[in-house]
This record gives structure tokens, sequence and C-alpha cells, in this order.
């Protein structure tokens, strides 16, 4: 893996294009998505690089909002939001890159 940009898998963009049409379809009081949310889903829709940093900002995101992914109601905040950031497979992909980065960063400084 030595390459610090990847592409999100066709589960993640689907996830990010779920939620952005559970956005598009909320009425105005129900809409979620920050300036940042919006701009990851739209990333990860398009199959836009993704870099590490990226990376670790979605890990981050996953681990604060644990929970956001069972909203019962479709137009929860919390799911909509969840959702683009890519859902359970962008948790996945994301938590599976860094954690094969990390090793790969260990080994190269000779701690793997």
């Amino acid at each position: 893996m030595s390459t610090n940009i990847f592409y999100p898998p066709k589960a993640v963009r689907e996830e990010a294009k779920k939620g952005l049409a559970l956005r598009e379809k909320a009425p105005p009081s129900k809409k979620a998505g920050t300036r940042v949310g919006l701009a990851r889903a739209n990333q990860l829709a398009r199959e836009d690089p993704v870099s590490i940093e990226t990376i670790k900002r979605m890990v981050s995101f996953f681990a604060r909002h644990e929970g956001n992914e069972e909203g019962e109601d479709p137009f929860d905040r919390g799911r909509q939001a969840w959702l683009l950031w890519g859902g359970n497979a962008g948790r996945t992909w994301a938590n599976a890159i860094l954690n094969s980065w990390k090793k790969e960063q260990e080994s190269k400084n000779g701690y793997g």
C-alpha cells in the first residue's frame, strides 16, 4: 500500500449517494450535513481520490458518531450524516486503510 491516495470502493460511493439523496428529499428542518460532511459525500460519491489525512478524519468522524447509523426516521440527521461520510462501508474501509497504513509506517520506521 505504498501510496497515500485511495479511491472509495463502490459500497462507499453508494452509501454517500444514498446520504445525498436522503438529504435532498428531507424537509428543510431535517436536512443534515455540515459543509465538510457534504464535501466528503460528494468526494466519495464521485470516486475522487482520498488522502490519508482524509482517511484519518473519516475514522475520527465514525468514532465520534457511533450509533448514528441506527436512526429509524428516514430523515434522521445523524443517519444522514453517517451516510454522507460513506456509511458502514465507509467506516470499514477507512479503518482498514488506516490500520494498513499505520503498519506500513511502523515497518518503514523499523518498529514492525
